[in-house]
This record gives C-alpha cells, structure tokens and sequence, in this order.
C-alpha cells in the first residue's frame, strides 16, 4: 500500500505507477492495471484513472529489473537527444524530437525521449507534459516541476493549447481550408498495437486543414489540433481520402511507393508549433520542419504552387 503524497495529486495512475515501479516495463504496469491488481481506496484503477492526494493506492508484487538488466543509453544516444533541446528554463524543457524516437519506453523500446532525457540529466525531475507518435518529429514538451506539469496538464485539457503540425497529405482535398469533425475510438490489438478508427461511440475530435502548397501527387498543410485523441491527424487525414504520406498504419502503399521516388522514408508529420499561456506569460515553442521532410519536398515532381484559401 502506497500513500500518495501532494505533489502527485491529479496524475494519471499508470505514469504514478512507473515513478513507484523502476525498471518495470510498461507492458507489465499496464497488464497489472488491465487484470485488476492495481486499486485506488479499495476501487478497480483505469490506466487514465487519476490519483489523489492521500489515496492510498495498493500495488502488487511485482518483479523489478536491476540497473544491470536495465541497461543503460549509449552515449551517442544521449548526444543526440542534447543537441536536440530547443528551451529549457525552471519549469519547462522542450525537444525537437526526432522521428523514431519514441516518447516513453515500452512495448519493446527500452529508451524513448523521457529515459534518454532524464539519463542525460540525472539530477533533473522531468515529466512528459504531453506525447507524440514516435514517427512524428518536433516540438514535445517536459515538465521541470510538478506544478509546471499539473497547469500545463490542466490547460490541455481544457483545449487552451495551440497545437500546429506539419503534413504531407496524399491527392488533393477538394478545399484549401476545412475541417474533420469525427469522433474517434481506440483499440489496443493482441501484442499491444493501438489502433484508431472513426466511430459514432468514439471520443469527440475535431481538427483543421490548410493546405499551404500544391505538389502533382501531394498537397502540403498546416495542421492544427483542438483536441488530442491518438493518431488523430493520420485517422482524421485517412478519413477523407487524403491520409498522411508515409503512414504505414492508415496510409495507401501506392501514395507511398509513390513519394519513396522522391525520398520519403518516414511518416510526413511533424509538431511544428506548441503555443500557450500560464499565469499570464506566454510560451511558443517551434520546431523547423526536419531537415529529411524539407528535403522531399524540394524533389517532388511538377511545379509548386501555392494553395488559394
């Protein structure tokens, strides 16, 4: 039985659950989590369940690895997510994340941007304010304090966070300017695979397009988010025909074969902008489309040009 202590009021059980359990996979927090074993004052726990000051949470045995087992990031690895922050003061860290890069460890992956972070910065407590697809590079966010995290948390949902990405879409939408009002439901497949699909008993979402230019085969948009469901601009994207170029999961293999000619290797998606504003100041974090997607855009066949609004 674990007593929970002020300054983790409101977090999520499954991130309080990782802080209790080092070296623990996340498959296992999340398998004890989805039998049963975790409880919050005698009560069943949900992996979004949140905690209380004073709850008293029970945890069962579970086997914890050793540092050796662990294993430890290389030092290249830790270079790489260096030279990779953009800002940091007392309460916040931002990186420009690089696609393959997961956010957390987990389901095979030993180090995502949080565990290499806080390796390379062992005296640091840093938080994942928030999360991105691990093929999605940009701008993802670390909390410095846990009052940072819980206001900044509080202000994502509440929808007061601008959230802008960047994407290549297959085709053309037939408007320069529209939106995807769709609800959306998760699934977790055998081997813990999440996938997401339109459906009427989903959870709200809703997102903006605005192509900015006009390729022969793509067009390329600004993206912004009012809501943050999983995979909620590759659903929505595919959801009107012009899916994510790229995107192995809800993408068309001849779009991307297509766009491999001009050397696209990845998922087009990047968080290119991550704006808000706590206690009166204003924080805009931007991170320069990745240097391999600007790239393609510089091959694509046939003249650009700009999209009318």
């Amino acid at each position: 039985m674990v007593s929970v202590a002020e300054d983790r009021d409101g977090q999520r059980i499954d991130n309080f659950l990782v802080g209790q359990l080092k070296g623990v996979p996340k498959s296992l927090i999340y398998r004890i989590l989805r039998t049963g074993q975790v409880r919050i004052n005698g009560k069943r726990a949900k992996p979004d369940t949140r905690v209380g000051a004073g709850d008293e949470v029970r945890i069962p045995p579970v086997r914890t690895a050793t540092p050796a087992e662990v294993g430890t990031p290389s030092r290249t690895q830790l270079q790489r997510i260096e030279q990779a922050i953009i800002f940091e003061d007392r309460d916040f860290l931002v990186l420009d994340k690089p696609s393959g890069v997961a956010s957390h460890g987990g389901s095979g992956i030993d180090f995502g941007a949080i565990e290499l972070l806080r390796a390379a910065r062992p005296g640091d407590t840093l938080e994942l304010a928030h999360r991105l697809d691990r093929d999605t590079s940009g701008a993802l966010v670390f909390a410095r304090k846990r009052a940072a995290l819980t206001a900044l948390q509080a202000l994502i949902r509440d929808g007061e966070i601008t959230k802008q990405y960047l994407a290549l879409l297959c085709g053309h939408p037939p408007r320069a300017k529209f939106e995807v009002n769709a609800p959306l439901r998760k699934s977790i497949l055998q081997g813990g695979e999440r996938k997401v699909r339109v459906s009427d008993d989903g959870k709200p979402a809703l997102t903006a397009f605005r192509v900015i230019e006009v390729y022969d085969a793509a067009s390329f948009a600004e993206v912004t988010l009012y809501t943050g469901r999983t995979h909620q601009i590759r659903v929505h994207s595919q959801h009107v025909g012009h899916p994510v170029a790229g995107d192995e999961k809800y993408g068309t293999r001849e779009c991307n074969q297509l766009l491999r000619k001009s050397g696209l290797r990845r998922l087009f998606l990047h968080a290119a902008r991550f704006e808000f504003t706590l206690s009166g100041k204003t924080f805009s974090f931007s991170a320069p489309l990745a240097t391999e997607l600007a790239a393609v855009l510089d091959t694509l066949p046939g003249s650009r040009v700009n999209a009318k609004t």
